[in-house]
């Protein structure tokens, strides 16, 4: 991370290491704006008191490094961001006026971006601010990896069943809610079938009966043109003066015939003149036998004009023409048919919802028993890591409870309510002491008890819980001696599956960091770029000598100081 501005630090940069880092300094020296840095960059409250005196903004830059295919990598891709070589850059603006603004990948997004991925990379435990852990959800999801296969395996069956009966409930309730929509349509369909089975309409009808129409409603007309073009091609009988276009025709092929020997051109002439002779004779012919079979019998009309008038009925309702209501005809009786089986499908629905409630009954309880079990476990253990820790009379357990619901499935002989995950509320309990009453561990204990507490549940789940950093401010609150050793053996220990963050004044706790930072002031009293550093061989002995005695050149500290490092080394 880059600091500027903010509160005592100017400008400073801190490398963290990926197992334990301690931070340390002079009360006063900054220590705590780290761990607000952190917080800044994960989405936390923006104050503008924070703000450097005299500094228009304070600003906190970090580079995140991302597992591939992390949550966070892909909520963060999901608002624009884009990744650095696998890495995440961050960064947050506050300004002296109370203005905030945040950065992610190089994109401008909403604060609350922030805080989504940061519920993915960083538990914090401290006296103000603690995450992960203590939401009861969390809880559960760090219960069942705890608890391993014994509650994977039935949770995937239920979870599978789960979705399964909101699907099948999903459409159940649709048809039984719609069922008056449903019995409405049904009559309607069936009211339009029947009027089209009752005209029983045939394809293509509709355009035939309106050509006959047609030529019904003008056949004097008809019949009159075509005897006069009859008369024109082939004669009038009643009148021998008259001159027709087959005489006229015949007579000028003869005229060619006759010389047609003499010019091979006039011959192919009398040839073409002798089709137009032959084709005026075919027309002349079908002309005389439409004459003949042309009726114009008014009651055919009648009928004609009435069977229309039938499927017109049928295409002002059901489609533009006779083709497009049999198209509907044919939908429709498919949709009836769908309808009509509407009830047995009801009865198919219900019969499998009803089977699937009595498997999740039955998932659900071996979920209770085996988180039950694990709950069990996992309170010894942390129980017993307590009793190192400065909090010997503690005692940690499980609530694993239902809530009863009239509409839920049985478990245990009671009808509790039920979700995607079981039928199980979890939650984390402390007793600090005998005689106090287990309550939920944000409300059961102090800040650095809490922050202790913390750290003896994440020891437990150490492997088990997907947040791979962690930050611990004040964990060492109230203690000393052999119990701050054992702090700090533990945090080491969680340091090898996760990174871990401390901002602690032990040096019993900070001597098991893989990497101690120092904090100090200038002497205006502002932390520069000089003012955060890496620890290593003198002067870190020099400090935990410090923190030791308070006096560096302490020869009893100094011997101390390297023993508590010789006993990190070994153990680590």
């Amino acid at each position: 991370m880059r600091i500027r501005s903010l509160g005592v630090i100017d400008d400073a940069v801190v490398e963290l290491s990926p197992g334990f880092t301690a931070v340390t300094g002079e009360t006063g020296a900054g220590k705590t704006m780290v761990v607000t840095s952190l917080g800044l960059l994960l989405g936390g409250r923006a104050d503008p008191a924070l703000v450097r005196i005299g500094a228009k903004a304070a600003v906190v830059e970090g580079r995140i490094a991302l597992r591939a295919g992390a949550t966070a990598a892909i909520r963060a891709e999901e608002a624009g961001a884009e990744l650095d070589d696998g890495a995440l850059l961050v960064s947050r603006t506050i300004s002296a006026e109370g203005r905030s603004r945040a950065y992610l990948g190089g994109r401008s997004v909403p604060n609350g971006v922030l805080a989504e991925i940061a519920d993915e990379l960083v538990a914090v435990h401290g006296q103000t601010d603690q995450q992960g852990l203590l939401r009861p959800a969390r809880q559960r999801e760090a219960l069942d990896r705890y608890a391993g296969d014994a509650v994977a395996g039935p949770l995937t069956k239920y979870a599978e069943a789960y979705r399964r009966l909101r699907a099948v409930a999903g459409e159940l309730e649709e048809l039984t809610t719609r069922a008056r929509e449903r019995a409405q349509e049904a009559d309607l369909l069936r009211f339009g079938l029947d009027e089209i089975a009752a005209v029983e309409p045939l394809p293509g009808e509709d355009v035939e009966l309106a050509a006959e129409a047609e030529r019904l409603g003008h056949a004097e007309a008809l019949a009159s043109a075509a005897a006069l073009a009859h008369s024109a091609l082939a004669g009038n009988p009643e009148d021998p003066e008259s001159v027709d276009a087959a005489t006229l025709v015949a007579g000028a092929h003869r005229a060619l015939e006759a010389v047609r020997s003499h010019d091979p051109a006039l011959a192919a002439l009398a040839e073409r003149i002798g089709e137009v002779a032959i084709l005026l004779g075919d027309v002349a012919g079908e002309l005389a036998g439409y004459a003949d079979d042309l009726d114009a019998d008014p009651l055919r009309l009648a009928a004609v004009e009435e069977r229309r008038a039938a499927l017109t009925g049928l295409t002002r309702k059901y489609g533009e023409d006779i083709q497009a209501v049999l198209g509907w005809a044919q939908q429709g009786a498919a949709r009836l048919t769908e309808l009509d089986g509407d009830d047995d499908r009801i009865g198919e629905l219900t019969a499998e919802r009803d089977g699937l409630r009595r498997e999740l009954s039955v998932l659900a309880q071996e979920l209770t028993d085996a988180r039950t079990e694990a709950a069990a476990r996992f309170a010894d253990a942390v129980t017993a890591e307590l009793a190192s820790l400065a909090m010997p009379h503690a005692r940690v357990s499980f609530a694993v409870r239902q809530v009863e619901d009239a509409e839920g499935v049985e478990v245990g002989g009671r009808t509790v309510a039920y979700g995607p995950t079981g039928a199980d509320e979890v939650e984390l309990l402390l007793a600090p002491h005998p005689g106090a009453p287990a309550r939920p561990i944000a409300k059961g204990a102090s800040g650095g008890e809490l922050s202790r507490v913390m750290l003896a549940v994440e020891v437990v789940f150490a492997g088990t819980d997907p947040v791979p950093t962690y930050l611990f401010d004040e964990v060492d609150a109230g203690v000393g001696g052999r119990a701050a050793v054992e702090i700090g053996r533990r945090l080491a220990k969680l340091a090898k599956s996760a990174q871990v963050v401390v901002v602690t004044h032990l040096p019993q706790v900070a001597a098991f960091a893989d990497r101690q930072l120092l904090v100090e002031k200038t002497n205006d009293g502002s932390v520069t770029r000089s003012g955060v550093t890496v620890l290593e061989g003198e002067d870190r002995v020099r400090e935990l000598s410090r923190m030791l005695a308070g006096q560096e050149d302490s020869e009893t500290a100094r011997a101390h100081a390297e023993e508590l490092l010789a006993t990190a080394r070994a153990e680590g």
